[in-house]
């Protein structure tokens, strides 16, 4: 391989493909098979590592202002879809629009959830429901985005998701597990203007979990080290002369797969390592393996774990699809929160369930609820929140809120406070532009724990 022509090649290549050349370049050369894997913790290019940093003076972890003494974890639970609210965890018996779904009482006096929700139901007191959610906009995409990074879609941003504003302001807890990891495909935001440094890693299937971490086989003890020495020694000059940081990027990004490769930390992404009964009570379909998935995440040390289960959006026949759809949820998230709970887990870890918006109530021509996002139920569980509790409330048809409005600011704001983050903290984007975790919203007093 001719490395002089290589070295003029990769300096007349503008940056993206630059950055192809070089990955592909180094998967020949070195032989590493975990890299396709390990794609959102590389480190890419100047732009990037410079957007990382932009405005904090390459500020160490955590930030000022973070408080170490909140939850240190978020399992965030994505109902994709639009979760419809008086189906789940704001019915109203009295209404005309509650149509076939049951309405059973829960462990809170008073406080009652849809019929497929029973083992919830009966850990209620662990809960803080919010019953007052609010937004405006009822498109899937957008309002998706909206949740997960408290901004609007515009064309000249891209937003970070929660995890990486998490791992931004907390920094790592592992040394050789990631900060944040997204489990199940949905809307994987991503680290937007923060940079692939903090993009989540993506599991899409959690019962094969993290892929492609295994040697070649026909590379022997202390070969990866020496095919590393050999490349820089060939780049020795260029590197001199480069002004892009992306080499010595790559030479991080080998590190990081170097340490994943050789950790036994790794088990935490095989769920088979759990007892049959375990994996049985979290259910066996891939929403419950996921979750399964990030309990084992969490207490391997992993700061944000979202686990994404779609199939919400019931336009047609929602009294047939919400039985199984509901009981997915409610197997899983209530054998989360007592396996927490457990393991000592629970009041370090922060349970979300989410969603985009809600539904109508009266039904559809097509037996369905169609999009409503005017008002709409998420959940809070666990580290830095008040539990059994019910706040806001809505008309009698779930349409409306009356009481104690929620915005998605406000939610994500109570979020970012329960885990310690500072909600003032500013990055600012490539462009200069100023941005915060919770982007004004009022974190939810009553509900803080």
């Amino acid at each position: 391989m001719n490395m002089l022509r290589i070295r003029k090649e990769l300096g007349q290549l503008d940056e993206p493909t630059r950055r192809d050349f070089a990955l592909t370049l180094a998967r020949q050369l070195l032989g590493v098979s975990v890299l396709p894997a390990l794609g959102p913790l590389q480190v890419l290019a100047a732009d990037t590592q410079k957007a990382s940093t932009a405005g904090q003076g390459g500020s160490p972890f955590p930030v000022a202002g973070y408080d170490a003494s909140k939850a240190l974890h978020v399992i965030y639970l994505a109902m994709n879809g639009a979760m419809s609210q008086i189906d789940t965890f704001d019915p109203k018996p009295g209404s005309k629009n509650q149509g076939e779904t049951p309405v059973i009482a829960t462990k809170v006096p008073g406080v009652s959830f849809g019929g497929s929700l029973p083992k919830l139901a009966a850990m209620a007191d662990k809960l803080a429901v919010i019953r007052g959610m609010t937004t405006t906009t009822a498109d899937h995409d957008q309002a998706q985005y909206l949740i997960r990074t408290n901004y609007k879609p515009i064309a000249t941003t891209r937003h970070p998701g929660l995890g990486a504003w998490v791992h931004k302001l907390a920094g790592p807890i592992s040394r050789e597990l990631p900060p944040s990891v997204v489990v199940g495909g949905g809307s994987n935001i991503g680290a937007g203007y923060l940079g692939a440094t903090f993009a989540p890693v993506p599991i899409s299937e959690p019962a094969r979990g993290l892929q492609n971490t295994a040697f070649p086989k026909y590379l022997k003890p202390g070969q990866f080290e020496n095919r590393i020495a050999l490349a820089q020694e060939f780049d020795r000059e260029f590197r001199k002369k480069s002004k892009s940081s992306m080499l010595a990027d790559y030479d991080e990004l080998y590190k990081s797969a170097m340490a994943m490769l050789r950790s036994k930390a790794l088990a935490a992404f095989d769920i088979s390592k759990e007892k049959p009964e375990t994996q049985e009570a979290y259910g066996k379909n891939p929403f419950g393996k996921g979750v399964l998935l990030s309990r084992r995440l969490v207490e391997g040390g992993v700061r944000f774990v979202e686990v994404n289960l779609g199939g919400w959006d019931m336009h047609n026949d929602i009294f047939q699809a919400m039985p199984a759809r509901g009981a997915m949820l409610d197997q899983a998230v209530s054998a989360l929160l007592g396996d927490l709970e457990s393991r000592g887990l629970l009041k370090k870890t922060l349970v979300v369930i989410g969603t985009e918006f809600g539904r109508k109530t009266p039904l559809s021509q097509n037996a369905g609820r169609d999009h409503h996002p005017a008002a709409f139920s998420c959940v809070l569980a666990g580290g830095g929140v008040k539990a059994g509790i019910v706040h806001g409330k809505t008309d009698e048809d779930a349409m409306t809120v009356e009481d104690d409005a929620v915005k998605v600011a406000d939610f994500n704001a109570t979020i970012a406070s329960a885990l310690g983050l500072p909600l003032d903290y500013e990055i600012h984007s490539p462009d200069g532009r100023p941005f915060t975790i919770a982007n004004k919203g009022k974190p939810i007093k009553a509900v803080l724990a």
